[in-house]
């Protein structure tokens, strides 16, 4: 632990945990190809910062001896595998998440597997993270993962990527050799619009430029790792304005009260807001909005008069809506397309392959839907990001596809929102998790409720289903297709 901390402490326990409490945070991931040496700069970043314990730190050195990977030195590496399989086999399979923090900013780590069998792990880690370190071994350079992880960190709209080009001490920190692999990778991000992007030289094992600069390096004057992450702005980048209020559970305790439970995905409310609930299109206003409250409070329950994401809150009505699980409530001035056929990007995660037309459950926030891929547009070729036409998915495969569901959702595009602009997909009979996708775009033939209907002439049977419509829905209408 540093001095400063410890002295903090000491000094008054309540001011450091505020300072702490209000920090801003930042969630990345490191991925690319196996043994580019991603477990080993988490556990650098940790102990150069001194944020393990020093039983951790023990274990750590007792394993190091029992495997002799490393020698003399202390296989980092270790501090983030916990599978007995990873420190056996020196590989990570899982996701391991790590959390410390600096004197600016609190952070969760992702170390995630560099293996193309364990491509759906990189894909979950991926899915929260505002920024990725991408690792490359400087003796072999851009590799087939490489290239896998960072088209998928670029169709997971993470818009900032730091290339930590790693084991340059096993080539002397030759300037040269940084250099070919930062114009090789250059040419890479701008063929996937990456648009923010970063280059360290770096030994991980040695610590050079992970938490501070390394004189091997005279010839970089850029920022350490950790002087990096700790400069760097993202809020371009946080979450979305849009209200998006996925509900999870309705709570009904007694017979006077009735409130919609979830987590906001995003933006925010206040008490008066008008709302619309989707996809029934029904209107009212928010009447009270109730959280937990601090558990030290005489009353659990607390009457707020706003709450923003990500707060887990209870909203109630003026008007008796009805209101599921799976509904989405939204701001009526702002309310995202509603469609049962979607334009999605898919990654498969599954050894068995993808079957056109094969009902599977498709899980989007708190609904579920059963939907089938009615067509592959196009899979995505790794190596040159070329296009090509095929008849199904195989495991790892990344793909355009149209997703055709059962009924109609409430859906934002992935780049809008990442909370209401993905899905997973769920094989119906194993109940396994068998592919991910993001919205890109929703068929506006298929929408429920538009504002200007009135874009061309309707035709008699479009007449017919409007009068039908208003007798139940004065409201609503029919849009002229």
């Amino acid at each position: 632990m540093r001095d400063r901390e410890r002295e903090s402490i000491d000094g008054d326990i309540e001011q450091y945990l505020r300072v702490h409490e209000h920090k801003d945070m930042l969630r990345f991931l490191t991925c690319g190809s196996v043994d580019d040496g991603k477990s080993t700069l988490i556990g650098r970043l940790l102990y150069d910062s001194k944020t393990i314990f020093e039983d951790q730190l023990e274990a750590a050195e007792s394993e190091s001896r029992k495997y002799g990977t490393t020698g003399e030195k202390i296989d980092l590496a270790l501090l983030v595998d916990g599978l007995q399989s990873e420190r056996e086999q020196g590989i990570t399979i899982d996701v391991a998440y790590r959390f410390f923090s600096t004197d600016k900013r609190k952070y969760i780590i992702a170390d995630t597997p560099g293996h193309e069998q364990y491509t759906r792990n990189m894909v979950t880690g991926a899915s929260t993270a505002d920024v990725a370190v991408i690792l490359i071994d400087a003796r072999k350079g851009i590799l087939t993962q490489t290239r896998r992880h960072s088209y998928i960190v670029s169709l997971l709209g993470i818009k900032h990527v730091i290339v930590a080009i790693n084991k340059m001490d096993l080539l002397d920190f030759d300037e040269e050799v940084f250099e070919k692999i930062r114009q090789d990778y250059e040419e890479l991000a701008t063929q996937l619009e990456i648009l923010h992007r970063y280059f360290i030289p770096m030994s991980a094992l040695d610590g050079d430029n992970v938490v501070g600069r390394s004189g091997r390096t005279p010839w970089y004057d850029g920022p350490s790792l950790l002087e990096l992450l700790d400069s760097m702005d993202i809020s371009a980048e946080q979450t979305p304005k849009n209200f998006r209020f996925p509900v999870q559970y309705v709570n009904r305790p007694h017979l006077n009260f009735r409130g919609f439970c979830g987590t906001i995905a995003s933006g925010s409310v206040k008490v008066g807001d008008e709302i619309t609930v989707l996809p029934s299109g029904r209107s009212t206003r928010v009447k009270s909005i109730i959280d937990a409250g601090d558990i030290s409070e005489e009353r659990r329950e607390v009457y707020r008069d706003n709450a923003q994401a990500p707060m887990a809150v209870t909203i109630t009505t003026e008007d008796e809506v009805d209101i599921s699980r799976g509904d989405m409530i939204v701001h009526t001035h702002n309310v995202p397309r509603i469609s049962n056929r979607l334009k999605v990007m898919i990654v498969w995660m599954d050894e068995t392959p993808m079957q056109i037309g094969r009902d599977y459950d498709i899980k989007r926030a708190t609904s579920v839907a059963t939907g089938q891929i009615e067509h592959i547009n196009y899979k995505v070729n790794i190596n040159s990001y070329e296009r090509e036409i095929v008849e199904r998915l195989e495991l790892n495969d990344i793909a355009s596809c149209r997703l055709v569901l059962n009924r109609p959702i409430a859906a934002d595009s992935y780049r809008q929102n990442r909370a209401t602009g993905s899905f997973i997909i769920i094989d119906r009979i194993s109940n396994n998790t068998v592919g991910a996708g993001m919205i890109v775009d929703v068929a506006r033939r298929e929408q429920d409720k538009v504002p200007a209907a009135e874009e061309r002439e309707y035709s008699d049977a479009e007449r017919e289903l409007n009068a039908y419509i208003r007798k139940f829905y004065p409201e609503w209408h029919c849009k002229a297709i």
